[in-house]
């Protein structure tokens, strides 16, 4: 803020006065960002990953590298959108897995590709819009509900499929999780890519994204500005249904089959992609690049793992870990800045 000095007696000397370099400020504040931290680390995962293993930088290794995250990190980018506005989801895991049962039903019927993904997809929204109408219409807490729904949903594929599976899917089914758009370019990637710019433009970008920062920071202030409330609510766990049922056909094409137990734990890696990205878990903050970069960290971590011969169970205590980590540091971090102030 610029400040109006007194007039200069005319005798005075003038001295050369030091203007700040707006560009350094703003590089400065570009390397003070979450964001950049995490590119950094992102980075040394990466080189790390090179040193120790001599097939980590071979083109279609990396492609593989790319499975490791994207159906999760699409859950993410809209479960950004939720817990910025204030809720949480933790029913995702489960919608993936009613609509890949209801897919493999379908496939089992004998209808085609067309149709299998449009079911997937619409599974997938009606979970979300159910999670929505229990939130917003009977305002029951977020996470309650969706936990309800998270055994809800489960529950019923486990009562269609018991301990058998479905398997027969066509085999124009399988591009989806297994194609290529150009060269190593997976599908699923793509698919990704395209979603984290259009959800990124629209959450920064629009006014419904001002309007999901402004329900996260304080509700009651978002509601008598004129924000319908309820409605952005709705939509928001519409938008994570959608994503579940986009993930449903990406996995359940990947592995071909479908079981209960699929996509299990998910919605806590989602929940962990989406912190680690910067996203408060109390609503109000968060960026959709700031999610980006964690869902490659993540997808690196457990893909270096994996190179490694490391146990699947160690990835999931390395995911618990890190999910308390990124919720807890920056807590313990504002109590120490406030007994030092």
């Amino acid at each position: 803020m610029s400040t109006i000095s007194a007039p200069t007696p005319p005798n005075a000397t003038l001295t050369p006065r030091n203007i700040p370099d707006r560009l350094s400020l703003g590089w400065r504040r570009i390397f003070q960002r979450w964001e950049t931290l995490l590119l950094v680390v992102a980075v040394l995962i990466f080189i790390f990953n090179a040193f120790a293993s001599p097939y980590f930088l071979d083109p279609w290794s990396l492609s593989d590298a790319t499975y490791n995250f994207t159906e999760k990190a699409i859950v993410a980018l809209a479960m950004t959108f939720v817990i910025i506005a204030g809720d949480i989801d933790l029913s995702v895991a489960s919608i993936i897995a009613l609509a890949s049962t209801a897919m493999g039903a379908a496939a089992a019927a004998g209808l085609g590709t067309p149709a299998i993904v449009v079911i997937g997809l619409g599974v997938g929204i009606l979970c979300g819009a159910f999670n929505g109408f229990l939130v917003t219409r009977f305002q029951v807490p977020s996470i309650v509900a969706t936990i309800g729904t998270m055994s809800l949903f489960r529950g019923i594929s486990y009562v269609v499929l018991g301990d058998q599976a479905y398997t027969k899917y066509p085999s124009s089914f399988a591009w989806f999780g297994q194609g290529y758009v150009w060269w190593v370019i997976t599908a699923e990637f793509a698919i990704f890519a395209v979603l984290s710019v259009i959800l990124g433009v629209l959450l920064h970008k629009t006014s419904f994204g001002r309007r999901v920062f402004a329900l996260g920071n304080n509700p009651v202030a978002a509601r008598f500005s004129g924000v319908r409330v309820e409605r952005i609510r709705f939509l928001l766990f519409l938008m994570t249904g959608t994503a579940a049922g986009i993930a449903s056909v990406l996995l359940t094409s990947r592995l071909g089959a479908t079981r209960p137990t699929i996509a299990t734990g998910m919605e806590l890696e989602a929940v962990t992609m989406a912190v680690l990205g910067g996203v408060n878990i109390l609503g109000g903050s968060g960026t959709i690049p700031g999610v980006v970069i964690a869902a490659f960290v993540m997808g690196l971590v457990t893909f270096g793992f994996g190179l490694l011969n490391v146990p699947g169970i160690v990835m999931s205590i390395f995911v618990g870990a890190l999910l308390i980590a990124v919720i807890a540091l920056p807590i313990l971090w504002r109590r120490f800045a406030r007994r030092r102030a």
